[in-house]
């Protein structure tokens, strides 16, 4: 069990490592002068090279690259994201204005993924109505297949112009939340519905579930007690993969619903080629990456004894 949680951290501290890299490397190699168009951005008007070279040494955009990216490196272990360079403003208190309308969107469409998707497939493995059956197992593939964009567009269309119902732009609370977060949740859960039901079908022909009914244990008695525990391991490493697929999508959803948030966010620092401010998004979106993926990790000899079991026998083996 010991060797088993210190790989799953050290696989976590390197998932971190790779994710820093690859984006100080591609944000590097694209085309473009960050500092020339920061100074453009803060005058109004083209600037001369000397306003240019200043603004880079103040960036250290003129150090050696290994340079930059050992500084970048070493400051962000110690929790220094730096500076933008469009605003000035400290990277983490951009990130800390960013992040609790995103952190809002993302739990409501991650409950709503979750309770959707193990729902449907809940109810399509209980049901013995073949054509229910048919029914709910065909609803994932078509929410896995619509673009989040079109989702987002359909429901505002449907529930802020026609039916007026919510705010279309700019909206907070549960009222404004709601619909960005079913865009967000909608292809999340399908994955979810369809893993789970694989799962849960494949469980329900265990032999073990044949005793259940044989000692007169009901059908809902034998799913919620025998086969869901089992099944549900799965389904759940599916959630934490789409914990980034979901912070991801925010950039998508925000910009749809007009938005304050991590996703706009990013939009903005792309566009002005904001390097440490976007380095910094994608150091925070792959530390909740990893950290919501080493927790299920380390959930997993709960839901299955096995997983303990089996480390259990490699630490003895190496005892």
């Amino acid at each position: 069990m010991r060797r088993y949680v210190i790989g799953r951290v050290v696989q976590a501290v390197g998932v971190l490592w790779a994710a820093f890299t690859l984006s100080f490397a591609v944000l590097y190699l694209l085309p473009g002068d960050p500092a020339e168009m920061a100074a453009d951005a803060a005058t109004g008007t083209p600037v001369d090279a000397h306003a240019i070279a200043e603004m880079r040494a103040r960036y250290g955009l003129d150090q050696p690259l290994w340079e930059q990216y050992w500084t970048a490196l070493t400051h962000a272990v110690r929790g220094d994201l730096g500076h933008s360079i469009n605003t000035g403003q400290t990277v983490t208190g951009a990130l800390a204005e960013a992040l609790p309308a995103t952190l809002a969107l993302a739990a409501m469409a991650i409950v709503l993924a979750v309770l959707g998707g193990a729902g449907l497939a809940v109810a399509a493995a209980y049901t013995q109505r073949s054509w229910l059956r048919n029914l709910l197992t065909a609803l994932p593939p078509i929410g896995a297949s619509m673009p989040q964009f079109w989702v987002g567009l359909l429901l505002l269309q449907l529930f802020s112009f026609r039916l007026k119902l919510v705010p279309a732009f700019g909206g907070t609370g549960f009222s404004g939340t709601v619909l960005p977060a079913i865009t967000l949740a909608l292809p999340v859960g399908a994955v979810i519905a369809q893993v789970l039901y694989a799962s849960l079908s494949v469980t329900w022909r265990q032999p073990f579930v044949e005793v259940a009914f044989a000692k007169g244990a009901s059908r809902w008695w034998v799913q919620v007690r025998h086969v869901l525990r089992p099944a549900v391991a799965p389904a759940l490493t599916v959630s934490g993969l789409w914990v980034g697929t979901i912070l991801a999508g925010s950039v998508v959803t925000e910009t749809v619903f007009s938005r304050a948030g991590i996703g706009r966010l990013t939009q903005e620092s792309v566009l002005h080629q904001d390097i440490p401010v976007v380095q910094g998004i994608v150091v925070f979106a792959s530390l909740v990456f990893v950290t919501v993926n080493l927790l299920i990790d380390l959930a997993y000899p709960l839901l299955d004894p096995r997983v303990a079991q089996r480390g259990s026998r490699k630490d003895q083996a190496h005892a």
